[in-house]
């Protein structure tokens, strides 16, 4: 149990600079394999071009490829193995993920109700903003749909970054101690997809590796080809 009385807890550390000097981070692009480019893109190609404009103005091209994948996962009956936004505290070793109290497989929906109900009841101290305590990275790649996206579930962090916004140190650290590797983090955006090259044809899905209960599944469909199913998108 950690001390109640410390002010903050200790975060995961790794890889940050001594006395404010810069830490040179080296450069590395793992990639994510055929079937997950093939899904991941569709959305990153399709929010690109019509991400819809909030009410600042500001266009919302992270939150269309979020809101795609939530979708997705809701389908799915939140067995996706496309996890968007998934809250991880960071003040545990490794990092957990924040869920929803009735479905292992679904992230919890609202953190600032989980926070004021759970956080210091369970830390012993206050959940202080801004500090780090906890990190949420776009998606989750899990290895096995119907478990968690606990640390041995994730097969890859994706950060998606549409320019001119760039992954940070502090940011970089934080995912690499989720997924416990800096092999199995990856950075995609436009450029990695190739959204401005038309397909010379209509890509054919690979159901066979995404699995059966996905295959039936009319947004699956959407997704990769960026065209309605046939027959229209089943109703849910």
């Amino acid at each position: 149990m950690t001390d109640p009385t410390r002010p903050t807890p200790p975060l995961a550390t790794g890889g940050m600079s001594r006395e404010g000097t810069t830490t040179v981070v080296k450069i590395n692009r793992p990639n994510v394999d055929f079937v997950d480019k093939k899904v991941l893109c569709s959305a990153i190609c399709k929010c690109k071009d019509t991400p819809g404009t909030g009410k600042d103005g500001r266009s919302l091209k992270q939150s269309c490829v979020s809101g795609r994948l939530r979708e997705l996962d809701g389908i799915l009956e939140h067995r996706s193995p496309y996890k968007p936004e998934v809250n991880y505290d960071m003040t545990k070793q490794p990092p957990e993920p924040i869920m929803d109290g009735s479905v292992e497989t679904k992230g919890h929906n609202w953190l600032p109700g989980f926070i004021k109900k759970h956080w210091e009841a369970e830390h012993g101290y206050p959940y202080l903003k801004g500090a780090g305590m906890v990190r949420r990275p776009d998606v989750i790649i899990v290895s096995d749909p119907t478990k968690p996206p606990t640390q041995d579930n994730i097969k890859q962090v994706v950060e998606i970054k549409f320019p001119p916004d760039t992954m940070g140190v502090p940011q970089r650290n934080a995912y690499e101690q989720i997924v416990g590797s800096k092999d199995k983090l990856v950075v995609m955006g436009p450029d990695e997809c190739n959204c401005d090259q038309p397909e010379p044809n209509p890509p054919k899905i690979p159901v066979e590796q995404i699995g059966p209960a996905a295959a039936a599944l009319g947004l699956l469909y959407m997704l990769v080809t960026k065209r309605p199913p046939p027959g229209g998108v089943p109703a849910h």
